[in-house]
């Protein structure tokens, strides 16, 4: 009977909000394990919405239009309108420019650079202000000649601070 009691207590106090084993039994002290809660959720990785996404090929002889920095690396971003102008006449040279709020978001980028394989992107991962790009490639031992694949795609910029590029971080100004 007394283990069966021990037991029910141990349920209500948990129930209760936790307080049997934090000592918490209300509002007051209790609220910074609140906020500590509250930031260890925000923690945790949150897929951003892909606005818009484009596929295509980019001339490898126009590479040095991407930004500085951002030239060799396998992902990046384009933070403004001119770079993204830039990009655009050369990845879709037909099409007209498309709009993009540069003051609520960005534009990543995923690109070949080992093989040509066309790639798309599949989804942008952030967590502690770095994004994850996560793009699907074919398989293909084609070499690259004169153009690379290329995808982009507009995220909203909120909260991004770093693009992941395999072991190195990309600043978002």
């Amino acid at each position: 009977m007394m283990k069966r009691a021990a037991f029910l207590f141990l349920v209500f106090g948990l129930a209760w909000g936790g307080g049997l084993l934090t000592g918490c039994t209300g509002p007051g002290p209790c609220d910074s394990q609140a906020a500590a809660a509250a930031e260890a959720l925000s923690a945790q990785p949150q897929e951003l919405p892909l606005v818009r996404t484009w596929s295509g090929d980019f001339p490898v002889a126009k590479l040095d239009l991407l930004p500085v920095g951002q030239r060799q690396s396998r992902v990046g971003y384009l933070g403004d309108v001119d770079a993204f102008a830039a990009v655009w006449r050369a990845f879709q040279p037909q099409q007209e420019l498309p709009a993009v709020d540069f003051a609520t978001q960005l534009v990543v980028f995923s690109r070949n650079v080992d093989f040509y394989n066309r790639t798309a992107i599949l989804k942008v991962t952030l967590k502690e202000g770095a994004a994850e790009v996560m793009a699907m490639e074919t398989m293909s031992a084609m070499p690259i000649e004169d153009n690379v694949a290329m995808a982009l795609a507009v995220i909203p910029r909120s909260g991004v601070r770093f693009i992941t590029s395999g072991n190195e971080r990309i600043s978002v100004r």
